[in-house]
């Protein structure tokens, strides 16, 4: 249990290892035990969670609790990429925090909502999208996985943006 504060930082080089460690252990719990064997065994040989956190770490924004790293959000314009947190401090309010950060940004980009997908299975991500205020908007078959998932897109609108209507 997360005893400190939540803090959000910028992601740094010297993260990168640890945030490796933090989309494997997201990989293991969430998505191993649903996706084919096929596609874990292309998840690990060709290290794609490796090679997303060495390609796109300068855009990470990272949660850490006693200077410990949990949890990390990658968003690009209006839409989230990904967000990772650790299983042992989900359900204590990272994800949140992280999801708040970002619609910030978001928002003083201009951006009037903000997107994410999961699939269907991720239920525990859903409950946590629906708590902060994201709302369905669509569903279409997964082609990342190739194990037969629908995605689930959601959306949340954003506060008005001065100047626009």
């Amino acid at each position: 249990m997360a005893n400190g504060r939540i803090t959000v930082r910028k992601a740094q080089a010297s993260d990168v290892a640890v945030l490796k460690q933090v989309l494997q252990d997201t990989f293991e719990g969430t998505w191993l035990p649903h996706v084919s064997q096929a596609s874990a065994r292309r998840y690990v040989e060709t290290d794609i969670g490796g090679r997303y956190v060495e390609r796109n770490w300068p855009e990470f924004t990272l949660a850490e609790v006693d200077g410990e790293i949990i949890g990390l959000i990658h968003w690009r314009g209006d839409f989230i990429e990904a967000v990772h947190v650790r299983a042992s401090h989900q359900g204590q309010g990272v994800g949140g925090r992280l999801l708040s950060h970002a619609e910030q940004a978001i928002a003083a980009a201009g951006f009037g909502q903000v997107r994410l997908e999961t699939d269907t299975f991720n239920e525990r991500a859903q409950n946590v999208y629906k708590a902060v205020g994201y709302a369905e908007k669509d569903r279409y078959p997964d082609d990342e996985w190739d194990s037969g998932f629908t995605t689930v897109l959601f959306e949340k609108r954003l506060g008005t943006i001065p100047g626009k209507v």
